[in-house]
C-alpha cells in the first residue's frame, strides 16, 4: 500500500512531478534549470526557454543556492510572478522579449527574489483534483453512511477540503450545487458509475495539515497560490474555490503531518467516519517517510473505523510515469486498493472501481 506526505505540488500534463526522477540527478544550478525546462516544455515551451536562459545567465545563477533543489526554477518563476500579480513589475510573459523583461526584474529586485527562493516553499492547491476525488468520497459515504470528518495531508490552502461544495459533471450525470462558483469536469477514460452520483454526504469537520498552510481568505494568500500556477484558467479556479470557503474557512494546522496526524487519529470520534486523504504529496517524501506514514495509518486503522484516499507515486505500484493510481480503503471492511487512475492535475480519470 502506498501512502502520502507533506504538501505543495501541482504541475502541467507532462509535469514537474512526472519528471521528478530526472530532476533528482542534476547537481549544479544550470543542470537543474535545464532539467526543469525539459519537464515543462510540452505544455509551456515559452517558459521552458526562459528557464534555459536562466541556467546560462550569471545573474540568475547568483540568486539561487550553489546546490539547488529540483524546485528552485519553480520558486524563481513564482517570485517574479508574485511581483507581477502585485502590480510591482510589468508582466514578462506579455513582453516582446520575455527573457529580457524577466531578467530586468532580476536586476531590479534580485535581493527580494533570492530571499523568496530561499524562504518560500512551493505552494499549489489544484482543485481540479476534486473531480477525481469526488467518486472516491462517494464510494466511502455509500459504504459507511454517516457524517465525515476530513483530514487532508499537505492541504496548502485547504481548497480541496470543500469538495462537497463544488459542482461536478460526469458522463452519467452531475453532482453538487449547480449554482456553486466552481464547476468541474474532465475526460472519463472509463466512466464513473451513475449510482455513485446519487449518494449524498454530510461533512462534519474539515482539518488540513501543512508545513506552511495558506490563508486563502486573504489577498496575499490567494496571490501566493496564483504565483505558483502557470496557466490563467487554473488561477481562475483558485479564485472560484476561494470564494466558496471565505465564509467558512477550514481548520488549518501548521506542522509536519507525520508528527501531527497520530494524535488527531487517536482522538477521533467514531460517531463520524474519519477520512484521511492526500493528493501527490508523497513525491516529497523519502521511502522511509512513506513507510512511517503507512505505519501511522495502519495502526490507527487497527484501532477503529478509518477511511483513506490517496494518490501514491506511480513507482510504488510499478506504474509508468505520467499518470497516478488513486487508492481507497475503508477499515475494517476494505483494505487499500486502486479504484481509479488520473493525470497529475486531475484532468482525466480512468475508473477502476
Amino acid at each position: 500500500m502506498g501512502l502520502g506526505g507533506p504538501s505543495e505540488a501541482d504541475r502541467g500534463r507532462r509535469s514537474h512531478e512526472e519528471a521528478r526522477e530526472s530532476w533528482r540527478l542534476p547537481t549544479t544550478a544550470p543542470e537543474v534549470f535545464d532539467a526543469f525546462a525539459r519537464g515543462i516544455e510540452p505544455t509551456s515551451p515559452a517558459t521552458a526557454e526562459l528557464l534555459r536562459h536562466c541556467g546560462r545567465d550569471g545573474l540568475a545563477l547568483r540568486l539561487v543556492p550553489a546546490a539547488p533543489s529540483w524546485d528552485v526554477p519553480h520558486r524563481m518563476l513564482a517570485a517574479v510572478r508574485w511581483l507581477v500579480l502585485a502590480g510591482e513589475v510589468d508582466d514578462f510573459s506579455g513582453a516582446l522579449d520575455p527573457w529580457l523583461a524577466f531578467r530586468e526584474v532580476l536586476v531590479d529586485r534580485g535581493d527580494w527574489v533570492a530571499r523568496f527562493i530561499r524562504e518560500q516553499t512551493v505552494q499549489t492547491n489544484e482543485v481540479q483534483r476534486c473531480w477525481i476525488l469526488l467518486p472516491l468520497f462517494l464510494t466511502v459515504a455509500q459504504a459507511a453512511p454517516r457524517p465525515l470528518d476530513l483530514i487532508e495531508l499537505g492541504t496548502s490552502g485547504g481548497l480541496n477540503l470543500f469538495w462537497d461544495r463544488y459542482h461536478y459533471r460526469y458522463e452519467a450525470g452531475t453532482w453538487g450545487d449547480p449554482n456553486a462558483p466552481l464547476q468541474l469536469a474532465g475526460e472519463e477514460r472509463s466512466p464513473v458509475p451513475a449510482a455513485l452520483l446519487d449518494v449524498t454526504v454530510q461533512v462534519r469537520r474539515r482539518r488540513g495539515i501543512d508545513l506552511s498552510p495558506i490563508d486563502v481568505t486573504t489577498e496575499e494568500g490567494i496571490r501566493l497560490l496564483r504565483s505558483f500556477d502557470t496557466r490563467e484558467e487554473h488561477r481562475a479556479r483558485l479564485e472560484q474555490a476561494a470564494e466558496v470557503i471565505r465564509s467558512d474557512p477550514p481548520e488549518l494546522i501548521r506542522g509536519d503531518y507525520l508528527d501531527v496526524l497520530p494524535p488527531l487519529l487517536a482522538e477521533r470520534d467514531d460517531s463520524a467516519l474519519t477520512v484521511v486523504f492526500q493528493t501527490l504529496s508523497t513525491v516529497y517524501l523519502t521511502d522511509e517517510q512513506r513507510a512511517r506514514l503507512r505505519s501511522i495509518i495502519e495502526v490507527a486503522a487497527a484501532e477503529g473505523p478509518l477511511a483513506w484516499i490517496s494518490t501514491p507515486t506511480p513507482e510504488e505500484h510499478g506504474q509508468r510515469r505520467g499518470d497516478y493510481p488513486v487508492e481507497v480503503a475503508l477499515w475494517p471492511d476494505l483494505t487499500a486498493s486502486i479504484a481509479a487512475r488520473m493525470n497529475v492535475r486531475g484532468e482525466w480519470i480512468e475508473w477502476v472501481g
